[in-house]
């Protein structure tokens, strides 16, 4: 087992100012037809250079959710087709959006216990413990468990986004999820910084995956911290 926090492999950055953007303008922080400030000052805002930010854009420009005006600048075009690393991720901050970010704090390799529901294939299954952020903001921790028939996890391949992981490392991708929300009371092996202590009533969503066949692939619950961040899901 894992005690100490582990260092996921990173996501370009390029993709993580394009994913934030993207969470932006779907939290209609950023409206339709509204004009971006320019590339120097975006790029200032993220830290990174022009030509970075432009990569950034040209990702949002395939996807239809950019216009850029030669001489003009570059205009946001709200759709609800664009495809995202994180457009399964539901928890958004209070004011809308906000960039996702995960502590790995334990990857163990298990026989299932008898606390979660039967799913998959496999008597054993890979459990991913995590700490969760929104633009810095810790927000929940989360308990992932991913049959063992589908692939064995190696700690120092994983990504922040384990969907992206599962499909350019596992080789399978999920398809579609299905989420229960209610409340619940933080587990015991939340660390001192979450914010809530071991016990504590707060948010709670248990959800099951599908990949390409008729068994759920992973099994995840998720303790949220409704100060700080709430369960979003919008209809089109």
């Amino acid at each position: 087992m894992t005690d100490a926090p582990l260092n996921a492999t990173s996501i370009p950055l390029y993709l993580q100012i394009s994913e934030s953007l993207i969470r932006e303008i779907a939290a209609g922080r950023l409206v339709d037809g509204e004009r971006l400030p320019p590339e120097r000052q975006l790029a200032a805002q993220y830290g990174t250079t022009v030509r970075t930010l432009r990569k950034a854009l040209s990702e949002l420009e395939k996807q239809g959710m950019l216009d850029r005006v030669q001489g003009s600048g570059n205009y946001v075009r709200s759709t609800q087709g664009a495809q995202s690393i994180y457009s399964m991720f539901r928890l958004e901050l209070h004011q809308g959006g906000g960039l996702p970010h995960a502590d790995i704090l334990s990857v163990d390799h298990l026989k299932k216990p008898d606390d979660i529901p039967s799913f998959g294939t496999s008597d054993y299954g890979n459990r991913i413990r995590r700490l969760r952020y929104l633009d810095g903001v810790k927000i929940a921790v989360e308990e992932i468990w991913l049959d063992c028939d589908a692939g064995r996890i190696d700690p120092a391949q994983l990504s922040d986004s384990l969907y992206r992981y599962y499909r350019l490392t596992l080789g399978f991708w999920i398809s579609r999820a299905e989420d229960r929300v209610s409340i619940g009371r933080v587990p015991d092996w939340a660390p001192d910084g979450f914010g809530k202590a071991a016990g504590e009533i707060t948010g709670y969503i248990e959800r099951y995956s599908w990949a390409q066949a008729p068994e759920a692939v992973e099994f995840s619950r998720t303790w949220f911290d409704t100060d700080k961040a709430l369960y979003v899901q919008r209809l089109t």
